[in-house]
């Protein structure tokens, strides 16, 4: 299944992906922002890993391809899908820091947004952002996510306590 962006699109995960996801997954500038504990992944630590997304009845996986290169730049899932109760948790990685900054990731979550909302007809995504990710934080609320709560001083990096913040996102409240 492919969704198309102006400029990216997004194809399901598959095993073939593990290689380059390894490369993102151990690469501590790109973790930083997202995983909690900054491990060294093995090789077969993150084929479990891609497994338990592509083999879930509950998880939707997609690499972010550029469209004009073909290039893979990232990867973003919905993860913990609640049928029942219309909600998922949502999550989003710019691999290549080369894409950083250029709005691929806005325009990726989007389209994984609009799956969610309009094809999967949820209720609700939520997600988790660390408080010193300034520029995840103004792109989830650009896209209407609101702050439901905070894990405090949940997280040390860089000499200093940060919170991992917890957002939500009403179908309602989603600005497409």
């Amino acid at each position: 299944m492919l969704f198309y962006g102006k400029r990216i699109r997004l194809r399901k995960l598959s095993n073939e992906d593990v290689s380059i996801y390894h490369k993102w997954r151990n690469d501590i500038e790109v973790m930083q922002f997202t995983n909690p504990s900054l491990d060294v992944f093995s090789y077969d630590d993150t084929e479990k890993f891609v497994n338990s997304i592509t083999e879930s009845h509950n998880s939707k996986g997609y690499m972010i391809e550029e469209v004009k290169t073909g290039k893979t730049i990232g990867v973003t899932s919905l993860i913990n899908i609640d049928y029942g109760n219309r909600n998922a948790e949502c999550i989003i990685d710019i691999g290549d820091k080369d894409y950083w900054g250029d709005g691929f990731g806005r325009e990726s979550f989007k389209l994984l947004l609009d799956f969610a909302f309009n094809e999967l007809n949820l209720h609700k995504v939520y997600l988790r952002v660390f408080s010193f990710n300034d520029r995840a934080i103004k792109l989830y609320k650009n896209l209407g996510f609101a702050e439901e709560g905070k894990l405090k001083e949940q997280l040390y990096r860089d000499g200093a306590w940060h919170d991992i913040n917890f957002m939500g996102l009403l179908k309602r409240n989603y600005k497409e």
